[in-house]
């Protein structure tokens, strides 16, 4: 869809038509990275379902989909099989290590994977992916090392613009929004 790839280089687009797979950071990408605990010590997040709305046809599209994060939290345990994600790992203190582990399982190379991260820790698979990509609200040292900044801050739709932008490149988009014009 010529709205949506307008606003990406040439560069950018040649990059996202690679994609095979999606591996996002949980807090500050799928969530706005604000954790609310209650008085009786549970923990809430907040989490878009646009951006849940997407990872379907990704997969319909045989994209693979995952998460990576450093925390631990049972909600995101339950947002990741909801989403009936193909992998979520949590607590992960070396995700580089873990990175590399999906790499060989799922028989991907490095330009075949789009990895979203906001914070310090997400900045060697921004630089190794095929696709780097920050949230508009990332810190700033982590942006200037993306292939793309969002639009969208963390929480508020990051994965589904990504999401949309690589098969809008793909040249899926299209037709996926069309069957739900019919």
């Amino acid at each position: 869809m010529e709205i949506i790839l307008k606003k990406y280089s040439q560069s950018q687009i040649a990059q996202a038509k690679k994609i095979r797979a999606l591996i996002f950071d949980v807090d500050g990408v799928l969530t706005n990275g604000g954790i609310i605990y209650t008085n009786s010590g549970d923990e809430l997040k907040v989490f878009n379902v646009k951006d849940g709305q997407i990872i379907k046809h990704l997969r319909d599209h045989k994209i693979i989909i995952g998460a990576i994060t450093g925390r631990t939290s049972e909600l995101v345990d339950r947002r990741c099989k909801e989403l009936k994600l193909d992998f979520h790992y949590q607590n992960v203190k070396d995700k580089f290590a873990v990175y590399q582990e999906v790499l060989k399982k799922y028989q991907l190379r490095d330009e075949e994977v789009a990895y979203i991260g906001d914070d310090i820790i997400d900045l060697k698979l921004i630089k190794q992916a095929g696709l780097g990509i920050a949230p508009a609200d990332a810190l700033e040292y982590v942006k200037s090392h993306a292939d793309v900044v969002t639009e969208k801050g963390g929480g508020d739709g990051v994965v589904r613009e990504a999401a949309d932008f690589i098969l809008a490149a793909q040249r899926v988009l299209e037709d996926l929004v069309n069957k739900y014009l019919e």
